[in-house]
């Protein structure tokens, strides 16, 4: 998707500091951040639609467990299938087989992102599974219903902002450097989900559910460290994927925006 054609942001403020388990937050943009997105185009691109689909999956809250129907596999068999269809996905699985980190069966493949994204498990112990790497990084959940954790992809959070369930508080500002372009393609956010305060969030804008998935994929299969943090340059971008590893699966993955040869961003 393309900034400024299929898709229009106003950054606006520039948000203040939130400690650490506060939901209170001065509200430094008065208007959404998304102020048009070409939702036709979005659900007549396959990997959309069905990424679009699997939002509703999920109950909010950690420590409740989740509940996972016949359709709801179905719709998760449909994205994987969706993005292996992809020329990104295909190239991700060629480097991933050259580096015997995953095998060169298609099926075994879809079953190694199955695992890493949708495997339920339980994010406090003792517990029921309650979460999985999908529902915390590109949906979003809540820690027992008092801070928000994860929520780092930019379609969610617009469908959210469209149903007033989120508020856009401002952007956050990298040390040292000025404000953000409206053309670029990784912000950090402050913004409040159901009256609960996101500090600083950041995401990806504008580009594909399959892009996120091998960038997170890559990184994650690189190491077993529980943190991995890898530098990589994605067009003008320097940036920082960090993804933190929840046993065998991931627990949550994002990108930080370290440099970017755009002037207005130095």
């Amino acid at each position: 998707m393309s900034p400024g054609k299929d898709y229009r942001i106003c950054l606006q403020g520039k948000a203040g500091y939130v400690p650490a388990g506060s939901n209170q937050a001065r509200d430094s943009a008065r208007f959404p951040l998304f102020q048009f997105v070409d939702e036709e185009k979005l659900k007549s691109i396959k990997t959309f639609a069905a990424f679009i689909s699997l939002l509703d999956n999920y109950e909010m809250s950690t420590g409740v467990a989740e509940v996972v129907t016949a359709e709801e596999i179905a719709e998760m068999n449909r994205f994987l299938d969706a993005i292996l269809e992809t020329k990104v996905m295909q190239i991700t699985h060629d480097y991933l087989v050259e580096k015997k980190w995953s095998k060169p069966n298609l099926k075994d493949f879809k079953s190694q992102l199955y695992n890493i994204w949708f495997q339920l498990y339980n994010r406090a112990p003792g517990k029921s599974p309650d979460s999985c790497g999908f529902e915390h990084v590109f949906v979003g959940e809540s820690k027992r219903g008092q801070e928000i954790m994860g929520l780092h992809n930019w379609v969610q959070f617009y469908l959210q902002e469209k149903k007033n369930n989120i508020d856009y508080k401002g952007f956050v500002g990298r040390q040292h450097k000025s404000r953000p372009d409206e053309d670029d393609q990784v912000l950090n956010l402050q913004f409040s989900w159901k009256d609960l305060v996101k500090p600083v969030g950041s995401s990806f804008i504008g580009v594909s559910p399959e892009f996120e998935v091998a960038v997170y994929t890559v990184v994650f299969l690189m190491s077993q460290e529980k943190i991995t943090k890898e530098v990589v340059r994605v067009e003008e971008y320097e940036l920082q994927i960090i993804v933190n590893r929840h046993g065998r699966y991931i627990g949550t993955a994002y990108p930080v925006l370290m440099s970017s040869n755009n002037p207005d961003l130095y």
